[in-house]
């Protein structure tokens, strides 16, 4: 009996420690969820049916986000490099100013759609429950991978490489 507490105990312990230390991949929606949301410059609709058949890297972020900021310069030059092969980046800001967004996009000569993202969009990818969190889709809109937190661009090459070719 003492065996089988002990068991039980330990499998309770690993069991409530192994979310925590685990990998970060975390839930997200098998397909990509549908939105309809304006571009933050222009004011026109952007939907997900624009996407279609486009491998995509979708970013949630926020202007007072360290790590969001860092990764734009990467996301610009992912966009460049990879926007002839069907790839697009496309972000949603959890900002609540929309005008704080167009200064940062103006500042940072962002060249990927960037919308506000509304409850729906978040809770349709899955839940966005901190910042960055990224989504690697692909070109029939399934949702390949979460990403929480900052990502080196090494990281995403490696990966849009495997989907795009």
């Amino acid at each position: 009996m003492r065996k089988f507490i002990q068991f039980v105990v330990i499998f309770f312990i690993i069991g409530g420690i192994y979310p925590f230390v685990a990998p970060t991949t975390g839930y997200a929606a098998s397909k990509m969820p549908a939105f309809d949301l304006e571009d933050v410059m222009t004011g026109e609709s952007i939907t997900s049916k624009m996407f279609k058949g486009k491998s995509l890297l979708v970013i949630f972020f926020a202007t007072w986000c360290p790590p969001c900021i860092q990764e734009i310069p990467d996301l610009i030059k992912l966009q460049n490099q990879y926007s002839t092969n069907g790839f697009s980046v496309v972000a949603f800001s959890v900002d609540q100013e929309k005008k704080v967004v167009q200064k940062l996009v103006e500042r940072k000569e962002i060249n990927y759609p960037v919308m506000m993202a509304d409850d729906a969009v978040t809770r349709d990818f899955g839940g966005v429950y901190g910042i960055p969190t990224s989504f690697l889709i692909s070109k029939s809109g399934t949702v390949l991978k979460k990403y929480s937190g900052y990502v080196p661009r090494s990281v995403l090459v490696k990966d849009l490489e495997q989907i795009i070719n």
